[in-house]
């Protein structure tokens, strides 16, 4: 018959026996998982990851005391602190990812502040509770539609790269004569002062056989340099009188939203959009009530009246991001 274990467990106070345990290998310590610091700031929200290279570059970061370089990695267990003020390893972790739609107006600018007092898209956003909005490229002043905001920076790093290689939609009216072989031209590549440039695509919206010197066009690029658009056009000698963007890769400016307001990506919309950028899908929080209710509020803030550009041009689309397979060009 089996005899019946009665050891006991160590009392506490007591020092328990120490026989055979000089044979067991100590317990392994895993290292924190450490990122590069451009990267986990982007994430806290302070900015873009090119806007925080320049800061760290310019000594305006710390790590456990030590002034950061290029290329430096952290966890989210390390002191970190932009310009002598400490982050929180709550804000490190990341506040839950947020992409809004927003239609601008002309005559807003996208910078936060203005010396001249003009009006900023940033006054028309909800506050974060962490971190900042950050603008995907830029529209000019006299340029309207889609733009897409985020609270992440690395997804907005990576939809304005040039490799990501997204294609941009314009609604474009043109004063002057257009013919067949300049609407080539414009997809062959016009060389401009910084370099060759193209159309993917150029079309008019409408047949129109009237003489009017004013014609909707329709044009697709693959790149977001300074007034590109606009440039091109000129390049032919002729003028654009209105400019508006209505599609950022898979996200289509949604004819239900006015000018001056925005919209959220939902969960599922967030996902397509990563997905477009080449980055992996982060783990995505669904609005609370409580979330849905501040922002009912903040969307009833009062906006201006539409303004003619969009009673001239065409109609958007009724969906906001494209969920159907697209091939890059």
């Amino acid at each position: 018959m089996k005899k019946k274990d009665t050891a006991r467990p160590p009392v506490a106070g007591k020092r328990a026996s120490t026989k055979g345990a000089e044979n067991k290998k100590p317990a392994r310590v895993e290292e924190p998982q450490t990122e590069k610091l451009q990267k986990l700031l982007a994430r806290a929200g302070f900015g873009s990851r090119r806007e925080l290279e320049a800061w760290v570059a310019e000594g305006r970061v710390t790590i456990n005391g030590k002034v950061a370089t290029l290329g430096d990695r952290a966890a989210i267990g390390d002191r970190i602190c932009v310009d002598g003020k400490p982050v929180s390893m709550q804000r490190l972790e990341g506040p839950r990812l947020r992409v809004l739609l927003y239609n601008k107006p002309v005559g807003e600018i996208c910078t936060r502040s203005d010396p001249e007092g003009r009006p900023t898209i940033f006054d028309r956003l909800p506050p974060l509770e962490r971190g900042r909005w950050v603008a995907v490229g830029r529209l000019d002043l006299n340029t309207s539609g889609l733009l897409i905001i985020t609270s992440d920076g690395e997804l907005a790093n990576k939809l304005m790269h040039p490799s990501t290689r997204i294609d941009r939609e314009y609604l474009v009216r043109v004063m002057g004569p257009v013919d067949n072989e300049m609407l080539q031209r414009l997809r062959d590549g016009v060389e401009l002062e910084d370099g060759v440039a193209r159309f993917t695509d150029v079309a008019p919206m409408h047949k129109d056989d009237s003489d009017s010197i004013n014609r909707w066009y329709c044009c697709t690029l693959m790149e977001g340099r300074n007034r590109e658009v606009r440039r091109l056009w000129e390049s032919q000698g002729l003028k654009v009188s209105r400019l508006k963007r209505v599609r950022f890769g898979p996200v289509f400016l949604a004819n239900k939203l006015p000018e001056g307001r925005w919209q959220e990506l939902t969960p599922g919309e967030l996902a397509i959009l990563y997905q477009e950028a080449g980055l992996p899908v982060p783990k995505l929080q669904d609005l609370t009530p409580a979330d849905k209710e501040k922002m009912k509020r903040e969307q009833r803030k009062p906006v201006r009246g539409r303004s003619v550009e969009n009673r001239g041009a065409a109609r958007g689309p009724a969906r906001t991001v494209d969920t159907g397979p697209r091939r890059k060009k």
